[in-house]
């Protein structure tokens, strides 16, 4: 049978990066087999939490990193609807319960939610729910049911035993089962609960292997109690751990950590974004960090994923999504951060040569505005940035450096960055000075910032002969004045 996993995610905000991931890794399990099928499926029963736009969120972030799924509600499939709401107008989930109840897998239960939430509330982890509906006679159970009583379904319990299964990543999981809630199935306004709806909606959509959170392997004994009332085959099980926020704490969108949008609009490649997140709980083989889609498809395995959560490091993302972008060709880097460029930058200077000098300094896309604000204005700025111990500098030495660079330029007709460097660096030697007390002071004096993308010999390229000497003479005068 071919590989059928899927990503079930609830329309409630943003993309979580720990719900990114385990769409990732389900994606991953599917494409290792030729013959794999990924499917999207919206669960959308918890319908006081939904947000309105969550959707299309949902697959705008699908599309933008990659994970194209075969079956889905926008795209159908063979076992639809896809939308769990659809299919609780089809009847579906109500059919299975009573299916179940007939099965003595569940049974209806009449009691008032209100006190007995109130009594789980008051007696905290020791509260056990012995249901007394369980103990109705058939014909007083119709006799409510005939009457309109309101009523909830669920979940018949073994009282005593265990109950065992297999998962990839934390291997045999076993539970005393009287340490399992009789957990309601169905709600009084016949929407199934998320425990309910999984297992039903995995069956019908034969899915082989669920690939989910940890924080469900307590939940899945129940949900193998299910699978085994109705008869049916028990899928694969791959719990991963958590992405943390710290040792102790979660990544998690309610406490307000970065979603996948929030890391676009800071100018990350969901490229990197997927690469990086890939390796927070899994090891590759091989000893390397880059992947492409397709490598992590290649390399790919769940016998890989550890058992504790891993930390999510802004500062590790940051470099690889660096590394992602030094690793573009030219003229797609271009194409890429040109709109950045116009955010800082309105004069009519080489948007290519300006993306060149950026591409091997700038980590985000976000941080390639700030880097250029003295490419349309010369700021003015302090002599003493001249002293340099490293460069072995000050404004004196600056200013003899500065005088013989603005004559070397003056003469220079062909501005090419070749003929630019090999003029530039024929005036070190001939001054007696080593290559930073020329180039150093130059570039401070075209640009008036201690920190630049690029050098002076780059900048001078950017600029263009006339506005490189304008500045040139500005910083010469400025340091005549202190003589």
């Amino acid at each position: 049978m071919a590989i059928r996993t899927r990503f079930a995610p609830s329309p409630t905000g943003y993309m979580h990066i720990g719900n990114l991931r385990t769409a990732l890794y389900a994606y991953l399990v599917a494409r290792k087999d030729p013959e794999g099928v990924f499917i999207l499926r919206i669960e959308d029963t918890d319908q006081g939490r939904l947000v309105e736009g969550a959707t299309d969120i949902i697959y705008d972030t699908l599309k933008a990193c990659g994970l194209e799924h075969d079956e889905g509600p926008d795209v159908g499939g063979d076992y639809g609807p896809y939308v769990q709401s659809e299919r609780v107008k089809s009847g579906i989930y109500f059919d299975h319960a009573v299916k179940l109840i007939q099965r003595g897998g569940a049974h209806y239960c009449f009691c008032d939610e209100e006190t007995l939430t109130a009594e789980r509330k008051a007696a905290g982890d020791s509260f056990k729910f012995d249901d007394p509906c369980k103990y109705l006679s058939q014909e007083e159970i119709q006799k409510r049911l005939d009457s309109g009583v309101k009523y909830v379904i669920r979940q018949n319990i073994p009282t005593e035993g265990t109950t065992s299964f297999e998962d990839e990543v934390f291997g045999t999981v076993t539970v005393e089962n009287s340490t399992l809630d009789e957990q309601v199935l169905l709600k009084s306004d016949g929407f199934p609960t998320y425990n309910f709806a999984n297992v039903i909606d995995d069956h019908m959509m034969g899915i082989t292997d669920v690939v989910r959170g940890m924080e469900y392997l307590s939940s899945t004994p129940k949900y193998n109690l299910i699978y085994e009332a109705f008869g049916w085959d028990i899928p694969r099980y791959i719990h991963c751990p958590p992405v943390m926020k710290d040792e102790h704490n979660k990544l998690s969108k309610r406490n307000g950590d970065a979603s996948f949008q929030d890391l676009m609009a800071k100018g990350y490649l969901p490229e990197a974004v997927l690469n990086y997140i890939a390796l927070l709980g899994w090891s590759p083989e091989e000893d390397r960090e880059i992947f492409t889609i397709k490598e992590l498809t290649q390399a790919f395995n769940v016998k890989h994923i550890g058992k504790v959560g891993a930390i999510f490091d802004p500062e590790k993302l940051k470099w690889l999504n660096g590394m992602w972008l030094r690793a573009m060709d030219l003229d797609s880097y271009t194409a890429l951060v040109t709109p950045y460029i116009d955010q800082a930058v309105r004069g009519d200077f080489d948007r290519r040569k300006i993306a060149a000098i950026v591409q091997q300094r700038a980590n985000t896309l976000n941080e390639i505005p700030e880097m250029l604000g003295f490419l349309d204005e010369f700021p003015s700025y302090d002599s003493e940035l001249y002293r340099n111990k490293k460069m072995k500098t000050d404004p004196s030495v600056a200013l003899e450096s500065l005088k013989a660079v603005r004559e070397a330029l003056a003469e220079q007709e062909d501005w090419s960055d070749e003929a630019l460097h090999a003029k530039l660096m024929e005036l070190p030697a001939k001054l007696g000075k080593k290559n930073g007390q020329v180039l150093f002071p130059a570039r401070l004096a075209i640009t008036g910032v201690q920190v630049t993308p690029g050098g002076a010999i780059e900048i001078a390229s950017i600029l263009g002969k006339e506005e490189t000497l304008r500045r040139l003479d500005l910083s010469i005068s400025q340091l005549e004045a202190l003589q």
